[in-house]
């Protein structure tokens, strides 16, 4: 058994074999956005997990939807009985979209869902009789997911690195990050910049043959791989014009930045211009971190036109896993979709949301602030924002961190003064060898006075590395 301390240096035998090469310490119990660990110390929930927890934990509107479907039915098997919670939830999200989606799937988690994504969108050709369309266009810096086939969509070097010999090449090609404050050049306009990224996509397609590409996958906002990234203004219409222009589809992934996380119910309605897709995935926030942990939740959304190609012909989605559309995680995702429309969250979101941007901003960036010279952007919106730091410039060489990350090494304070907090490295170029960046993603009911705690014990954590580290 592994014995690794946690980072507060409370130690206990594990046999499990983690995520991190720390021993993590062990939540014991959670209320809201506070988790209590067995040391005895609680915490508040800076970043829901990762981005998953919109409504904090143990929300009773939930707890009760969730005994109410124990009491009548825990499980069926979508292959043979549908049940009402599924119907019920498939209902409000199609609808949610406002004439954007027709039909919806169901999957167990983020990773299946783009998983079923891209299985969705090669059946729609295939059914259609499309059968040269076998080729996926991607960008580098994204992520789509842990799976062999979400790992080949997508593109992080470091993350790839251990199964680069069993990816998929042949049929995942992939174009520039939309990464404006890393990649945009020097004089260029954001016109000029979208511009610029329009044209090297249809290059991509004339490249690989406009009739043999299935379609153009992009997260709406640029999760954990580089931290946040909203795409400049106009960007996902160009983008989607491509699509468009050679009969190919325009397939978003919203597992982290769905569901209300950037302030509206789907990202692409504030960070996409509007631009709807034909082939939406959805997870973390579908369900809150509230459904059962052995039976998690994502879906797939998608447009009249692909519905059409497959209703028409098979008549089904020839996609499933057990757990799929089970009642007892589609009753619990569905009261927290309630919860957030009838307590109006997605606007305590927007609001909470500016005024941790703007503590962040007044905190870090001000000329007098110890971080100043290190923090490179600030970024998001609603409920999720990105921190990210450089230490390349000339005042890098006050600062010392004999080899650690400074992002890993700031989450690790961040959890010692008390926040959850999430530090990730590798999303500053596209080798994936270089950058820091912090998450923060609060509850949407988060309150203003917790806001401002989360943005103290978080400054005061980067501050305290950088003294710590000073040279």
């Amino acid at each position: 058994m592994s014995t690794k301390p946690a980072t507060n240096g409370h130690v206990t035998p594990t046999a499990i074999l983690h995520r991190t090469p720390w021993r993590p310490p062990t939540a014991v119990s959670a209320e809201g956005m506070y988790i209590t660990l067995d040391d005895g110390r609680t915490v508040i929930d800076g970043v829901g997990g990762a981005a998953v927890s919109c409504i904090g934990n143990g929300h009773p509107e939930v707890k009760k939807a969730l005994k109410e479907q124990v009491d009548k039915m825990s499980y069926v098997y979508n292959m043979q009985l549908s049940n009402q919670p599924a119907e019920e939830l498939a209902k409000f999200l199609v609808e949610s979209g406002n004439g954007a989606f027709e039909l919806c799937g169901f999957v167990s988690g983020g990773s299946e869902a783009m998983e079923g994504v891209v299985k969705l969108a090669r059946q729609y050709y295939y059914e259609t009789g499309q059968l040269k369309r076998t080729n996926f266009i991607a960008r580098q810096l994204s992520f789509h997911g842990n799976t062999l086939g979400t790992l080949s969509l997508a593109h992080h070097p470091t993350r790839r690195a251990p199964y680069e010999d069993i990816l998929t090449h042949s049929c995942f090609h992939h174009v520039s990050p939309a990464y404006a404050v890393r990649f945009q050049k020097k004089g260029e306009t954001e016109e000029e910049y979208v511009e610029r990224l329009r044209k090297e996509l249809e290059d991509k397609f004339e490249e690989l043959g406009p009739d043999t590409v299935i379609g153009f996958v992009a997260e709406t906002v640029v999760g954990a791989t580089t931290g946040v990234v909203p795409a400049p203004k106009g960007y996902f219409p160009a983008m989607k014009s491509v699509c468009e222009k050679y009969g190919a589809l325009f397939i978003l992934d919203e597992v982290m930045s769905g569901m209300g996380r950037m302030g509206t119910l789907h990202a692409w309605e504030s960070f996409g211009d509007g631009a709807a897709p034909d082939i939406q995935a959805v997870a973390k926030g579908l369900g809150g971190g509230e459904t059962p942990r052995y039976a998690a939740i994502g879906a797939i959304l998608m447009s009249k036109k692909v519905a059409d190609g497959v209703r028409d012909t098979s008549g089904f989605w020839k996609h499933g896993h057990t757990y799929q559309a089970n009642p007892l995680s589609c009753a619990a995702s569905l009261a927290v979709q309630k919860v957030i429309v009838s307590e109006n969250l997605l606007e305590n979101c927007r609001t909470q949301g500016a005024y941790l941007s703007s503590l962040l901003r007044a905190r870090l960036q001000s000329p007098n602030s110890l971080a100043a010279p290190f923090t490179f952007d600030i970024r998001g919106g609603g409920g999720f924002w990105g921190i990210e730091f450089d230490f390349t410039g000339p005042q890098a060489a006050s600062v010392d961190f004999k080899g650690k990350s400074f992002a890993m090494l700031v989450q690790a304070k961040c959890l010692d003064k008390g926040l959850v907090a999430m530090g990730l490295t590798g999303g500053a170029d596209v080798s994936g060898s270089k950058g820091d960046h912090m998450i923060l993603a609060p509850a949407y009911n988060v309150t203003k006075e917790q806001v401002g705690t989360i943005a103290d014990l978080f400054v005061e954590s980067v501050e305290d590395v950088l003294k710590a580290h000073s040279t």
